[in-house]
Formats: C-alpha cells, sequence, structure tokens
C-alpha cells in the first residue's frame, strides 16, 4: 500500500476512534476533530518517506491510546464519578472503592490541585 494510502487510512481511522470514544460528548468530539485535521494540516506538505512513516507511525500509537486508555465519566458528587463503559469500569477498579457503578476515589489518591509551573523552583 502506498503512503498517500496508509495516511488517508490513518486520518479515517483516527477519525472512527474518535467518534466511539467520545460519543455523546460534542465538546470532546469536536477538540479532537480539530486537533486531527491540524496535525494533517501541519504535516501535508511533508515529503520524506522516512519522516512521513514515522509520522503515521505516531498516528497509529495515538489511534490505539485513544482506543485502549481513553476512558469518560460523570461527576455526580465533589469525589464520584459515575462510568458507563463496563470495560473502563474494570479498568479503574483498583484504583476507587467501587459502590454499583459508582467509583469513589480513596483518600489516599486524591492531591491537591496545584497549578503546573514551566519554571524549575529553586531550592532554598
Amino acid at each position: 500500500m502506498g503512503q498517500a494510502a496508509k495516511v488517508l487510512q490513518l486520518f479515517k481511522t483516527l477519525h472512527r476512534t474518535r467518534q466511539q470514544v467520545f460519543k455523546n460528548d460534542a465538546r470532546a468530539l469536536e477538540a479532537a476533530r480539530i486537533k486531527i485535521n491540524e496535525e494533517f494540516k501541519c504535516n501535508k506538505t511533508e515529503t520524506s518517506p522516512k519522516k512521513i512513516e514515522e509520522l503515521i507511525k505516531i498516528g497509529s500509537d495515538v489511534e490505539l491510546i485513544l482506543r485502549t486508555s481513553v476512558i469518560q465519566g460523570i461527576h455526580t458528587d465533589h469525589n464520584t464519578l459515575m462510568i458507563h463503559d463496563q470495560r473502563s469500569f474494570m479498568l479503574l477498579i483498583q484504583l476507587a472503592e467501587v459502590s454499583e457503578y459508582e467509583l469513589v476515589p480513596r483518600k489516599d489518591l486524591l492531591i491537591e490541585n496545584v497549578p503546573y509551573c514551566d519554571a524549575p523552583t529553586q531550592k532554598q
């Protein structure tokens, strides 16, 4: 299969995966659509076969991560998530106390929400 066909197939696969993973979440669907389209537009002038293969590999890895690692839940309380997908529920069973299909985070896993800082802090 030629590289152009592989790129097109990857583009379609990423969009199908996006639709499946983020169904019923309009914001996430739109954000993922924009990001996929941006990345492909940024690299559409690439001519190096080696670089194109590298980009195809990255895109395939992203698709795999989306398919296997992304879970979505609904906040039902300040520390409770409702997970609808049974596969996702099984992934989180080790991280929380489970009550029916509700996940309640263990207190030892909760941390303060600290803003990210690019600049390294100096030790005193």
